[in-house]
């Protein structure tokens, strides 16, 4: 069964991605969530969006992102829960990310690097497996756990927050300038920038 790979950019990738899609497109199955067509003024979060969500829900195995510089579709991915994605552009990183991380959206920069390089990564990304070593299990296990955490829902920051009188708002404001005026005069001990130097 051939992998299953979700795909999209935006208009800073979409040229790239075009391109990478008539290379691969024999070997994996594609699923290609857009841009389907050009247009300058796209928005990079609304196909990672599309690409995560194929990834997350079990429908592609892996997913590609490309963007100008793959930074924005990165930090965009993994917003995902589900989703561990990375910008690499050396082939070290796209392989160990998954053997070692269980990376599952590889991100591009279609502005940073060319089609050979691109071709090269998606093929170390995606022939890449998890090793299911004892140690990487356990980090993952670790990330996942503070993806749980930070998803859980927020406790209400205003509830019991004593609101201040005029009285003491006034009285804190009166320290305040106090502590502008301590501010104004000099340390005793001060240190001579040959110290500082020196220290350094």
């Amino acid at each position: 069964m051939k992998l299953r790979v979700a795909i999209g950019a935006d208009h800073g990738g979409f040229a790239l991605k075009q391109e990478l899609i008539r290379r691969l497109g024999d070997n994996v199955t594609l699923i290609d969530v857009g841009a389907h067509e050009f247009d300058a003024s796209d928005d990079y979060p609304d196909y990672v969006l599309a690409v995560g969500r194929a990834v997350a829900s079990g429908e592609a195995d892996r997913g590609i992102m490309l963007c100008g510089s793959g930074v924005g579709a990165c930090v965009a991915s993994n917003k995902i829960r589900g989703v561990r994605a990375a910008v690499c552009h050396d082939t070290y990183s796209a392989h160990q990310g998954v053997e070692h991380d269980d990376l599952n959206v590889l991100c591009l920069g279609a502005r940073v690097i060319g089609i050979e390089v691109a071709t090269e990564l998606t093929v170390a990304f995606l022939m890449a497996r998890f090793t299911e070593e004892e140690r990487h299990v356990r980090r993952l296990e670790k990330v996942i756990a503070i993806e749980d955490s930070m998803s859980a829902t927020p406790p209400d920051l205003d509830a019991g927050v004593d609101v201040a009188t005029e009285d003491e708002e006034e009285s804190a404001a009166e320290s305040d300038d106090e502590d502008e005026d301590d501010m104004d005069e000099p340390a005793g001990d001060d240190i001579e920038e040959g110290e500082i130097q020196q220290s350094l």
